[in-house]
């Protein structure tokens, strides 16, 4: 199967706090794989590291084949991305933001077919600091939907959502899934990782302290469920208040 990331002994540092320590990561293409980790453990860096948009102070990092700090043209064009934390100017609307979203990229998927499957199509003449926060949340999915990328990184994909809504974006990354996207994603909900995942990482302190799957995961644990499995592998460090 095609290796759509790698990742080869990553490193980052701010000042003498470590925040990613050799990392080793390998995406298949089709694949949901989930980089988790309470805040802190070094998830933010570590997808900014692979998306380019952090420089890693070692390693190699390689995406579809392509350096994202030297290829960052080319591989802008096959790669979506959702952050937790987006902000927009005040009077901009949902239609005018997919817009010039869309303007960015040679070809794209139609705005407006993607924010009717996400249920806010009736949002476009919206002023995006007027929506919810869950219909901001589905707005920001939708952005990184526009290039019909071959890659998605989404952080903290369905915070906000309802029970409903959060079924029906798990419906359609499925669908994406089964079109060869391949989807990397952080999320604080561990029934979205085990309905979701292929394969996992746990990161803590900025280590690696668990790669496979989830059911690997709980084997490999002292525990019967995955939640508690992966509060055993991340040792409960919700306790720092340090994001990196």
């Amino acid at each position: 199967m095609q290796e759509i990331i790698k990742v080869e002994h990553l490193t980052k540092s701010y000042g003498k706090r470590i925040a990613a320590d050799n990392i080793n990561l390998s995406v298949p293409r089709g694949t949901v794989f989930g980089l988790l980790g309470a805040n802190g453990a070094g998830k933010s860096t570590t997808m900014e590291c692979i998306l380019g948009t952090k420089k890693a102070d070692g390693g190699k990092v390689s995406v579809l084949g392509m350096n994202p700090l030297t290829d960052r043209r080319q591989l802008f064009e096959k790669v979506g991305v959702q952050f937790q934390e987006a902000s927009y100017p005040d009077k901009i609307t949902v239609s005018e933001l997919c817009e010039v979203t869309a303007s960015l990229y040679r070809q794209t998927a139609c705005p407006d077919e993607l924010l009717d499957r996400f249920g806010i199509g009736g949002c476009k003449k919206s002023l995006v600091k007027d929506l919810s926060g869950g219909q901001r949340q589905r707005l920001f999915i939708v952005l990184a939907l526009i290039p019909d990328p071959e890659v998605v990184f989404l952080d903290e994909l369905t915070t906000g959502l309802d029970a409903k809504a959060r079924r029906d974006v798990w419906k359609i990354l499925f669908a994406l899934k089964e079109k060869g996207v391949t989807i990397l994603l952080t999320s604080h909900f561990m029934d979205e990782v085990e309905v979701l995942c292929d394969r996992i990482c746990i990161l803590r302190k900025g280590n690696i302290v668990f790669s496979g799957t989830v059911s690997e995961a709980v084997k490999n644990s002292s525990c019967d469920k995955f939640e508690d499995a992966y509060l055993w592998y991340a040792e409960r460090e919700e306790e720092t208040n340090e994001s990196f």
